[in-house]
């Protein structure tokens, strides 16, 4: 069996799997990550909304083989790492402006936020409607609007 070998929250991790399995089931049942959820399968709901290389990707929709020793994937259990604290300013908003319900999707919610906020301040600007309106992440309990008061809140600490 093809072995692959990428960095996961800040760490190289080495697994053998067929090139064309998935990511979402490598961190899943491979290695033991249960952040990302497994919600549809076919990159429509991003339950499993995780970072690639500092960018939001589904990790339903990504061959292990597409990976290489140098990518980093980062899911929700290593992203207050990347801020070095023990909670990462999107996930605090998240608990301020008590957004999860049944909370199934807020992972993959949260990942999504965090990336967004990244490229709106790389691009010099604040956070607007219009960008909240480009997170397609699906809640099941419709809790929108907190997520994006929570968004909104985090952006203005990031």
């Amino acid at each position: 069996m093809p072995v692959h070998t990428f960095r996961l929250n800040g760490e190289q991790v080495t697994v053998e799997a067929d090139d064309d399995e998935r990511l979402l089931w490598v961190l899943r049942d491979l290695l033991g990550v249960t952040g990302p959820k497994y919600g549809c399968g076919i990159n429509v709901c991003k339950a499993c909304t995780s970072h690639l290389n500092g960018r939001a990707m589904n990790p339903c929709s990504v061959p292990v083989k597409d990976l290489s020793a140098g990518d980093e994937v980062t899911t929700i259990e290593g992203l207050a790492d990347t801020v070095d604290a023990e909670l990462h300013p999107m996930q605090q908003a998240w608990l301020d402006q008590d957004v999860a319900q049944c909370g199934y999707c807020q992972p993959g919610q949260i990942m999504a936020a965090v990336a967004l906020v990244r490229r709106v301040a790389e691009e010099g600007r604040g956070i607007t409607e219009a960008d909240l309106d480009t997170i397609r992440n699906i809640c099941r309990c419709g809790t929108y609007p907190r997520i994006r008061a929570a968004i909104k809140a985090a952006a203005a600490g990031m």
